[in-house]
């Protein structure tokens, strides 16, 4: 196997471009257990995401976890698929449509072409692989890596730059990076959030209370310096202020916990029986953390959690459906783009443009002989 992947096709005199790759978790290809246990297999071997001792934890793996759960995870998976396949996915697919759209829009404005924007899965297809090899086929020199995660956390935004630098590792002219860490405090992206809670408020009506859901993390991670439970609390608190919140209205609390290990608290599911119980009859919930609708979202949140609350003595449970392709949204994460490209010099600036200096590499390139 060669050490280096196959180039694609050099054009003399080509420009540059720049390419956004959008990253998010993932997604299994179907909602069956086959299909599961593949995803699965992939998500629970990265050492980021559990960090456990690697020979202990392939033992509980494989004899354990993908014996036993993936006909579960299916069965709920199957509660949200829709014609279209996976929900994640597909909004995640506008997202990426829709920017790339945007962007376009703006740099016409200028006389100038767009930038490329592809969609990776961490886990599952598409690949990070196959969107990094689509930005280089588009002629990308630099890329600017955007996971699609607000709050930075190691299990998260920096595995999805583990996969960034192992498909790096495979090129043999390798593009500029500009990695995103995290944009939790980011105005457009608060101003964006307070908009759709908003819209729920107006449509919906009003609960009575407010819980924002945050995927949870080990309690570990916390004590380990990891920033992310400080950066929920920061979305939350912003968010809060925006929405002209006292801290008696909302509730902060963290979903999706795994294994018998402590977890980041409050629990959403306690929060809720919490608030049923203390009298509170309706209740709005709402995922920051998530920028398109997914099991943790659709399954967990609109569904058990509200099992949960109703069991407890709740009446209503609204779920405030994440920012999926709201053109608000849109219009912000454009923004931030143009943000982090605003201050990023490019090589060899001299006085031709990038068409002259294109036109002369053409011209000096056929003068040699050299392959069009």
């Amino acid at each position: 196997m060669p050490r280096f992947a196959k180039e694609p096709d050099y054009r003399h005199g080509s420009i540059a471009r720049t390419g956004i790759l959008l990253i998010n978790l993932g997604t299994p290809d179907a909602a069956t257990s086959s299909a599961v246990r593949r995803y699965l297999r992939q998500f629970l071997s990265d050492p980021r995401v559990v960090e456990i001792p690697r020979l202990i934890w392939w033992v509980i793996l494989n004899l354990f976890v993908l014996t036993t759960r993936p006909a579960k995870s299916a069965a709920k998976y199957a509660l949200i698929w829709t014609r279209d396949g996976s929900p994640l996915l597909t909004w995640s697919t506008k997202q990426a449509k829709l920017l790339k759209g945007l962007l376009g829009e703006r740099a016409a404005r200028y006389g100038t072409p767009g930038p490329a924007v592809a969609l990776g899965m961490r886990y599952g297809n598409p690949s990070v692989a196959s969107a990094m090899d689509e930005l280089k086929a588009a002629g990308c020199e630099r890329i600017l890596v955007l996971p699609m995660y607000p709050q930075y956390a190691a299990s998260t935004t920096a595995s999805a730059y583990d996969a960034v630098f192992a498909q790096m590792a495979r090129y043999r002219n390798t593009p500029e990076l500009h990695l995103v860490k995290a944009w939790h405090d980011f105005p457009g992206y608060i101003a964006a959030l307070a908009a759709r809670v908003r819209q729920s408020w107006s449509q919906n009506g009003r609960g009575e209370h407010l819980v924002l859901s945050f995927h949870g993390l080990p309690r570990y991670t916390l004590d380990q310096g990891d920033p992310y439970f400080c950066h929920c609390q920061k979305t939350a608190r912003l968010l809060a202020a925006a929405l002209q919140l006292e801290e008696s209205e909302y509730t902060v609390a963290f979903q999706s916990r795994f294994g018998r290990t402590r977890w980041l608290e409050p629990y959403t599911s306690v929060a809720l029986t919490q608030l049923a119980r203390g009298g509170v009859k309706t209740v709005d919930v709402f995922c920051p953390g998530f920028v398109a609708d997914c099991l943790e979202t659709l399954e967990e949140i609109a569904m058990e959690g509200k099992q949960t609350f109703l069991a407890a003595g709740g009446k209503t449970l609204n779920h405030i459906a994440c920012l999926n392709d709201d053109p608000a949204w849109i219009a912000a994460l454009a923004d931030f783009v143009a943000l982090q490209l605003t201050n990023w010099p490019t090589t060899g600036q001299t006085s031709e443009t990038p068409l002259e200096a294109a036109k002369i590499a053409n011209l000096r390139a056929q003068k040699f002989g050299a392959k069009q």
